[in-house]
């Protein structure tokens, strides 16, 4: 797993290594609205987490999500996807960004 001080940076290297696309959450599924693609929680993979916390502020917290469709042709990213996100989320969308992958 890779290592970033910045949530700027952890996107760019993101996105170099393909995953283009910016996931929003929508109550029970991510939508990125920029393709018209909506997955629900069983047709995507987290395959990578960052979080950042802020030095002085704890609203500065932000966690990147790296995610796949479950045949990798589908690859974007979900920012910001803690604290702010659990009034709007299923219950299902939040248990699956709770949950991570352990490293290899």
């Amino acid at each position: 797993m890779h290592s970033y001080e910045t949530v700027v940076g952890a996107l760019e290297d993101l996105k170099a290594r393909g995953f283009h696309l910016n996931f929003n959450i929508a109550f029970d599924k991510i939508s990125c609205s920029e393709k018209d693609i909506c997955l629900n929680p069983d047709e995507f993979e987290i395959v990578e987490v960052y979080r950042f916390e802020g030095d002085s502020n704890p609203e500065d917290e932000d966690v990147v999500y790296a995610v796949q469709s479950r045949n990798g042709d589908i690859k974007g990213v979900i920012t910001s996807a803690y604290g702010h996100y659990a009034d709007g989320a299923s219950d299902e969308i939040i248990q699956k960004l709770s949950i991570h992958p352990k490293p290899l």
